[in-house]
């Protein structure tokens, strides 16, 4: 499992050095350059495209969409300021919680 995530902080690593480094003919650099608004975009595009995959059954396509997923997120946590340690510390104090099933809201549509 370690191995992964340090997959996930070298993925991170190379979108926060495209942003500080431009590199001529980076989708990376492309995305920061057109804005947090084109990058936003294409993380509804890719959640989307994983929810299709996943609902068509298609492991194999689901793991690629997640891919793309994952690597638009950083993107945007990158373009925000935000880092894995805080995604994983949040992480982290989540797992610690046990019983906390939400209760839902319900509207009386009659009313």
């Amino acid at each position: 499992m370690t191995e992964n995530n340090n997959e996930l902080y070298a993925l991170y690593e190379t979108i926060l050095d495209r942003k500080e480094n431009k590199q001529e003919g980076s989708y990376t650099c492309y995305l920061f350059e057109k804005g947090l608004d084109k990058i936003l975009k294409k993380v509804g595009e890719e959640c989307t495209e994983t929810v299709i995959a996943a609902k068509n059954g298609d492991n194999q396509e689901t793991v690629l969409e997640i891919s793309d997923l994952i690597y638009h997120l950083f993107v945007m946590m990158v373009q925000q300021g935000i880092s894995v340690d805080e995604v994983m510390n949040e992480l982290a104090k989540r797992s610690q919680k046990t019983g906390n099933l939400k209760q839902f809201h319900t509207v009386d549509k009659n009313t």
